[in-house]
């Protein structure tokens, strides 16, 4: 039987590391690969270089899951917008190009290396606050349209990857509120249930398990449920 084979980008991160953690612990895979950006091989999901490199590095292995959980919020200096006033361009290509177009670089370079028959799965760390329709409060512009953009490359992605290995399944995953590095400074916002790590991961791998290829293309929370686009 072939050696199963999962792989965690971002996996230095708190969400990151958890998944990995989780799968190692799990007997679901026998290898568990953790990429980061001084991991061997390193991956920098700005770096399309580095995740072609990564990923031809890996080639052999032929994963059955790969799981992007990189993702940016806010850095030391600048956080999500509140106001029109705060758009900053230069801010809005940055979260784009780490929340959604590093995602799909992967999705270029990885999936060609994972398994061409069987379930396979990819998926992506979304948020529900990338959805259009369920949109209520506003704000956050440049992180909110880049995982929206995300939604999309992964329901295109879908799309495509279903004509090659119809056992494929690609989602985007809302994790809920995390006690992470990334929700740190947004601890005083209106009440959403927190999670540590190792909870948010168990229910994330509980969802990736339970999918079916005819669900690919969707995002799912960490509780199953469908989010809208």
């Amino acid at each position: 039987m072939p050696e199963r084979t999962a792989v965690i980008i971002g996996a230095r991160g708190g969400i990151g590391a958890a998944l990995a953690d989780a799968l190692d612990a799990g007997d679901q895979y026998d290898r568990v690969i953790r990429l980061h950006r001084t991991s061997v091989p390193a991956i920098d999901i700005l770096d399309e270089a580095s995740i072609a490199a990564a990923a031809s590095d890996l080639a052999g292995t032929a994963p059955q899951l790969v799981i992007v959980a990189t993702g940016l919020l806010h850095t030391a200096a600048k956080g999500p917008e509140k106001t029109l006033r705060e758009l900053d361009p230069e801010w809005m290509m940055e979260n784009y190009r780490i929340n959604a177009v590093g995602p799909a670089l992967v999705a270029k370079h990885f999936l060609p290396i994972m398994a061409k028959q069987g379930p396979v799965c990819f998926a992506a760390l979304s948020a529900r606050v990338g959805s259009i329709s369920d949109n209520r409060l506003g704000g956050w512009h440049s992180y909110r349209a880049s995982k929206s953009a995300l939604n999309m490359f992964i329901r295109n992605i879908a799309i495509e990857w279903q004509r090659k290995n119809a056992q494929s399944v690609v989602v985007a995953l809302h994790p809920g509120t995390v006690e992470t590095q990334l929700s740190a400074p947004f601890k005083g916002n209106p009440a959403h249930e927190r999670f540590v790590p190792a909870r948010a991961a168990a229910d994330m791998l509980a969802v990736l398990a339970s999918l079916k290829p005819e669900q690919s293309g969707q995002i799912f929370a960490y509780d199953g449920s469908v989010v809208a686009p």
